[in-house]
Order: structure tokens, then C-alpha cells, then sequence
């Protein structure tokens, strides 16, 4: 199995070359591979619950598949207060459904941009101790 290609090493090497005065490239480089990092993590949280609300979703929806077969058997056998007991049951359900899709969702929406919350307050930091070497 190869290695995987690695584009800052190439990059790395290419500015050796170019040095500047005062400017440490390979720590522009290592913070720039950072934010990538970042970005990937907060990319994978993203994916990881979009998949998690698909699946809860699919959840949702087989339960309430059965639970439609099930209103339409009381349905059938004529008893108004069974009826009126499962409309009742049903829509407390998709509300509590609806609320916990919309929990899923704003924990990680949460996750990610404390990915990227992180990341950018790293970078605060890395242009704060550049400038004190400055002074």
C-alpha cells in the first residue's frame, strides 16, 4: 500500500529554498496545515450527524408506518375514544420527534464550529506571540 501524498512536505521543501528573513515558514506552513486539520474535523462532525439524524429519521419513520397501520385497524373497529386516544398519541410523538431531530441538529452544529472555534483562537494566539517577537 503507498503512503499517503503528503503536500505540505512538498511545500515545505519549496520555501526552504525561498527563505526570508524573519519569517519562520515552516511554522506558516505547520499553522496552515492546522487549519486544514481543523477543517477536516469539523467536516467529519458534520458528516457523522448528518448520519445520525438520516438514521433517526428512518426510525421515525418506520415507527410511524406502524403506527399508522395500527390507527387505521382501531380504525376500522369503530371505537371514537381509541381513535381520539391515538390522533392524541400520535402528534405528542411527532412533536417529541420534532424536538429531539432539532437537539441532534444544534449539538452538531455545536461540535463543528468548536472545531473551528479552536482552531481560530490557536491562530489569535500564533499572530499575538508574533507580534511580541517583533517588539
Amino acid at each position: 500500500m503507498s503512503s499517503p501524498i503528503n503536500p505540505f512536505a512538498d511545500l515545505q521543501t519549496l520555501m526552504t529554498q525561498f527563505s526570508i528573513p524573519g519569517v519562520d515558514l515552516a511554522a506558516v506552513v505547520e499553522a496552515r496545515r492546522k487549519d486544514i486539520d481543523a477543517l477536516v474535523a469539523a467536516n467529519q462532525s458534520a458528516l457523522e450527524a448528518a448520519q445520525a439524524l438520516a438514521r433517526k429519521q428512518t426510525e421515525m419513520l418506520t415507527q410511524a408506518m406502524k403506527d399508522i397501520q395500527q390507527a387505521t385497524r382501531d380504525a376500522a373497529a369503530g371505537d371514537p375514544a381509541k381513535q381520539s386516544a391515538n390522533a392524541r398519541k400520535a402528534i405528542d410523538k411527532a412533536l417529541a420527534d420534532m424536538r429531539e431531530l432539532a437537539t441532534m441538529a444544534q449539538n452538531s452544529q455545536k461540535e463543528a464550529l468548536a472545531h473551528l472555534t479552536e482552531r481560530a483562537n490557536a491562530n489569535l494566539q500564533e499572530i499575538r506571540s508574533l507580534m511580541q517577537m517583533k517588539k
